[in-house]
């Protein structure tokens, strides 16, 4: 067996006993033939028995019925007729299985047949007649019918044909009885000869299959022997021929699979040396090129091959034909760049490309006989140290074998570090030839100067000269060099910033938008609102809260419009500042009357304390002074929930100067200090929430409000006032805000000049923002007259209203009231969630966008895809006035979208039309 090893003498010792198990198996299965004849005979014999147990099962009904009939004729016993009617029931049930058995047999089912009608003519013409008459008592019928003797003729007919048929069937019998019998002495006759004939050819077989074994053994070994023995060395060419299908078959075939194994790997060896010595002695890159390709080409079956060569062209790297093979005047490319067709490809996966079934236009070798198509093609990269210097490729007629590729795999660190050695020579002979030119002119001139001693002297002094300003100059050139690399840096730099600063701006400009509209909006609707309630009569209680929300978001929108057109003129220069006697000592009044009612709103401990050694006139812009405190304390009291809130005012530390202000170590500095316990700032945010446009949290879902431009508009002002800000803060914890104010002198405000910073983009947007302003107040002015609604379609409506401003929860929650709807209000996207996983019954939702802890998109999308309500209405309500922002509502789950300040016709426009779907 295959994969097993097995002695010489017991592969004899088993195939005689294969043999003999085979005679054993011939025993069994001629014994078995013996056992069927037998079984056919009993077979037959069982036929036959049932052949005429039937014909005489027949016979018997046919009996049973003349008995039958006769008996109730006789006595007119109706129980003599029992036999009659089972046997009449029977027999044709006899005769169609006795028909079936004598299917073998035409002439008997012939005669069979012929009976069939003469049996259904006696039970029609006498039993059924007989009993008819018998019963109607007609004796006068039944004497005449007997009388005439048909029934016992129609009887006599019948049995006399079946016992015809019953005759024949019998001899029949007894002839297939004698054929069998005759049949089975012959199989035994056959038997014997059979086993006398196997067991001669089993010890033939025997003698056969020893000397077999044994010729393959002497031919293995006498192969192997002339393998061995051959003069020049291993002849791996030589291969073992075997005709046995037999383990030493097996030895035989993985011995020739060793050989061909050895031979290529011999092959690529040879391969390999004989190119590695084409490399000594040559010095030009070209001469390499076509040298490798023209050795190489042959050894791979190749029709023709290109060489390209790395080179720099410019700040592009190429690769360039340099050699060629067998290449006729074609339309092929003389340079690829990196990634450019399959070479350039190549060079830039560095590995090899290996296709086959190239088409018929691809690439045509010619010669002087004639033209053909190579069918095949293989491209490999030449690489040094992860870096491809060159590419090779070949077409051939035939595949490429494994072994050729391996060579072309083998070949590239070798051809590689042969194309940098040329390389290097070249370059060694290009700078020993200059080298020998210069050493000519040297030479030149050491004749002349020899003759010359003193113009050699004085031209040996002009050349340390020289050499002393070339050296100044190359430290001139790495000095300028580093200045460049700094500047390049510096550039970098900023254009990372103005990235930056582009994004910050648009952040900048979407929360603006919201924090100018949302007051907007509030006056809007209740503006709108308060003419419907003019017109209709409404009560002076209502009338005198919509205005105090109006005022009171028209105060905002002026604080807000304020803000940026501080921020606009600090950075357009236009800012005056106006120096004067400021009272120190009145600040603390004016800070606590500001800010002590904001505090106790929101049980915070707010108080001021003062230095004893604090100065009670400060020279200084008292206004602005007053603005930045005022920004700092309102920032404080915003970010502070549970806590204190505390302004300090002292004389400013002289380490604390001359770290900020050392050009004012000399000069009297105060510091006011604003001191919390609020949520605190990170310390890579504390930095740029100075910087116009940035906030700590920028994102449409930040739980504090405001633009952003409160601390940059303080810094601004610090600087013109020719002080400084810093901060202090750890996240939970609390922030320390602290203004260093000089106390200057007339002729220090005279010299200090106001710094130009601004950026164009910001006052850009700046400009773009107060034109929105401009647009929108004029739309406060031209309100329109609303188209009344359908005021049935609202009523018991239950809406679900998502916003976290009290002037437009009020507004709105009014307005919907007044119009029959049930408003449920949600403070962020979370709450709104958490109450539609309770109470799915809502009509409708109103989604304001820029909300804290969960914004509206986010809210949006938890309703689509987590609750999975998909058919609720959600109508978006947003601030940011945004090129592309219908769209970002649209894609979180918005089923339509209106912008803010909104018009509340067309918001319960929008509201009928979803609520009608």
């Amino acid at each position: 067996m295959k994969g097993v090893n097995f002695p010489i003498q017991a592969k004899i010792f088993i195939s005689y006993l294969a043999i003999v198990i085979c005679l054993g198996i011939s025993l069994f299965v001629v014994n078995g033939q013996m056992k069927n004849l037998q079984a056919e005979i009993d077979v037959i014999s069982n036929h036959d028995m049932a052949v005429h147990e039937l014909a005489n099962q027949i016979q018997k009904n046919m009996l049973d019925m003349e008995t039958g009939m006769r008996g109730f004729m006789i006595t007119g016993d109706e129980q003599y007729l029992e036999p009659y009617q089972i046997s009449s029931r029977s027999w044709q049930d006899n005769y169609n299985r006795l028909y079936a058995l004598l299917k073998d047999n035409p002439d008997q089912q012939q005669a069979l047949e012929q009976m069939r009608p003469l049996i259904l003519s006696w039970i029609a013409n006498t039993g059924e007649f007989v009993i008819q008459n018998k019963r109607e008592n007609n004796e006068m019928a039944l004497q005449q019918y007997f009388a005439q003797n048909t029934g016992k003729n129609a009887m006599d007919d019948i049995r006399s044909q079946m016992s015809s048929l019953v005759a024949k069937e019998k001899n029949l019998t007894a002839d297939r009885v004698a054929k069998l019998n005759q049949s089975n002495e012959n199989v035994l006759y056959i038997w014997y000869v059979i086993a006398g004939g196997v067991t001669l050819i089993s010890f033939a077989m025997s003698l056969f299959l020893s000397s077999s074994i044994v010729r393959t053994i002497r031919q293995v070994v006498r192969t192997i022997k002339d393998i061995s023995k051959s003069d020049t060395g291993v002849d791996l060419s030589a291969r073992i021929h075997v005709q046995s299908k037999d383990e030493l078959r097996d030895l035989a075939e993985a011995t020739n699979d060793l050989l061909s194994s050895l031979e290529k790997q011999s092959w690529i060896q040879r391969s390999l040396t004989e190119i590695s010595t084409l490399y000594q002695g040559i010095t030009d890159i070209g001469d390499l090129s076509k040298a490798v390709i023209t050795v190489l080409a042959p050894k791979l079956q190749a029709a023709y091959g290109i060489v390209y060569l790395r080179k720099n062209a410019g700040n592009e790297t190429v690769f360039v034909r340099v050699a060629d093979y067998a290449l006729a005047h074609q339309n092929t490319t003389d340079t690829f760049r990196v990634g450019e067709g399959l070479v350039g490809q190549c060079a830039l996966d560095r590995r090899i490309f290996l296709f086959d079934n190239l088409p018929e236009d691809y690439l045509k070798v010619t010669s002087g006989l004639g033209e053909a198509v190579p069918r095949n093609l293989v491209v490999a990269p030449i690489t040094v140290e992860g870096r491809v210097e060159a590419v090779i490729e070949f077409a051939s007629f035939q595949p490429f074998e494994a072994s050729h590729l391996t060579l072309l795999d083998l070949l590239q660190d070798k051809f590689g570090q042969a194309i940098l050695n040329v390389l290097g020579r070249m370059e060694v002979e290009r700078l020993l030839s200059e080298s020998q030119v210069m050493t000519e002119e040297l030479q030149t001139q050491s004749e002349e100067l020899q003759t010359q001693s003193e113009e050699l002297q004085m031209q040996q002094e002009q050349l340390r000269i020289t050499n002393e300003f070339l050296e100044e100059q190359n430290l001139f050139a790495e000095q300028r060099a580093t200045e460049l690399k700094k500047t390049r840096d510096e550039l970098a730099d900023y254009a990372r910033k103005l990235q930056a600063s582009s994004q910050y701006k648009t952040d900048f400009l979407a929360n603006m938008s919201h924090e100018l509209r949302t007051p907007l909006n509030s006056i809007l609707i209740l503006s709108q609102m308060l003419m419907e309630n003019h017109q209709g009569e409404g009560e002076e209680k209502e009338v005198e809260e919509y205005s105090r929300v109006i005022f009171r978001a028209g105060q905002d929108l002026l604080r807000l419009i304020d803000d940026i057109l501080d921020l606009s003129k600090i950075e357009a220069g236009k800012i005056e500042i106006l120096t004067d006697e400021v009272n120190v000592s009145e600040i603390p009044q004016s800070m606590q009357s500001m800010f002590e009612p904001i505090a106790a709103k929101k049980q915070l401990a707010f108080g001021v304390e003062m230095h004893p050694d604090t100065p009670s006139v400060l020279l200084t812009d008292g206004q602005r002074l007053h603005q930045i405190l005022k920004n700092l304390l309102s920032n404080a009291c915003k970010f502070t929930e549970k806590g204190s809130v505390t302004l300090r005012i002292e004389p400013a530390h002289p380490d604390r100067v001359r770290e900020l202000l050392p050009q004012l170590q000399e000069e009297q500095v105060l510091s006011f200090s604003v001191i919390d316990t609020g949520i605190g700032i990170p310390c890579d945010k504390q930095e740029i929430i100075f910087d116009a446009f940035q906030q700590v949290d920028g994102t449409t879902n930040r739980q504090y409000g405001g633009t952003g431009l409160g601390l940059s508009i303080c810094r601004e002002f610090t600087r013109l006032l020719g002080g400084a800000l810093s901060v202090e803060s750890e996240p939970e914890k609390g922030s320390t805000f602290t203004l260093y104010i000089p106390n200057r002198t007339e002729r220090q405000a005279q010299q200090q000049a106001a710094e130009q910073t601004a950026a164009e983009e910001v006052a850009a947007g700046g400009s773009q923002l107060l034109e929105e302003i401009e647009s929108e107040k004029d739309l406060v002015v031209h309100i329109a007259d609303s188209v009344p609604l359908h005021e049935q379609l609202f009523q018991g409506k239950h809406v679900l209203l998502v916003d976290d401003d009290a002037r437009n929860v009020y507004a709105l929650v009014t307005a919907l009231e007044r119009k029959g709807v049930r408003v449920e209000v949600a403070e962020n996207g979370k709450q709104a969630v958490d109450l539609l996983l309770e109470d799915r019954s809502y009509d409708l939702v109103l989604m304001d966008i820029m909300m804290p802890i969960m914004d509206g998109y986010q809210a949006m999308k938890a309703i689509r895809e987590d609750l999975g309500m998909t058919d609720m209405p959600i109508i978006a309500l947003t601030a940011k006035a945004m090129k592309n922002e219908r769209e970002k509502c649209m894609e979180a789950g918005a089923s339509d979208y209106i912008m803010k300040p909104l018009n509340i016709d067309q918001l319960f426009s929008l509201m009928r039309v979803w609520l009608t779907k």
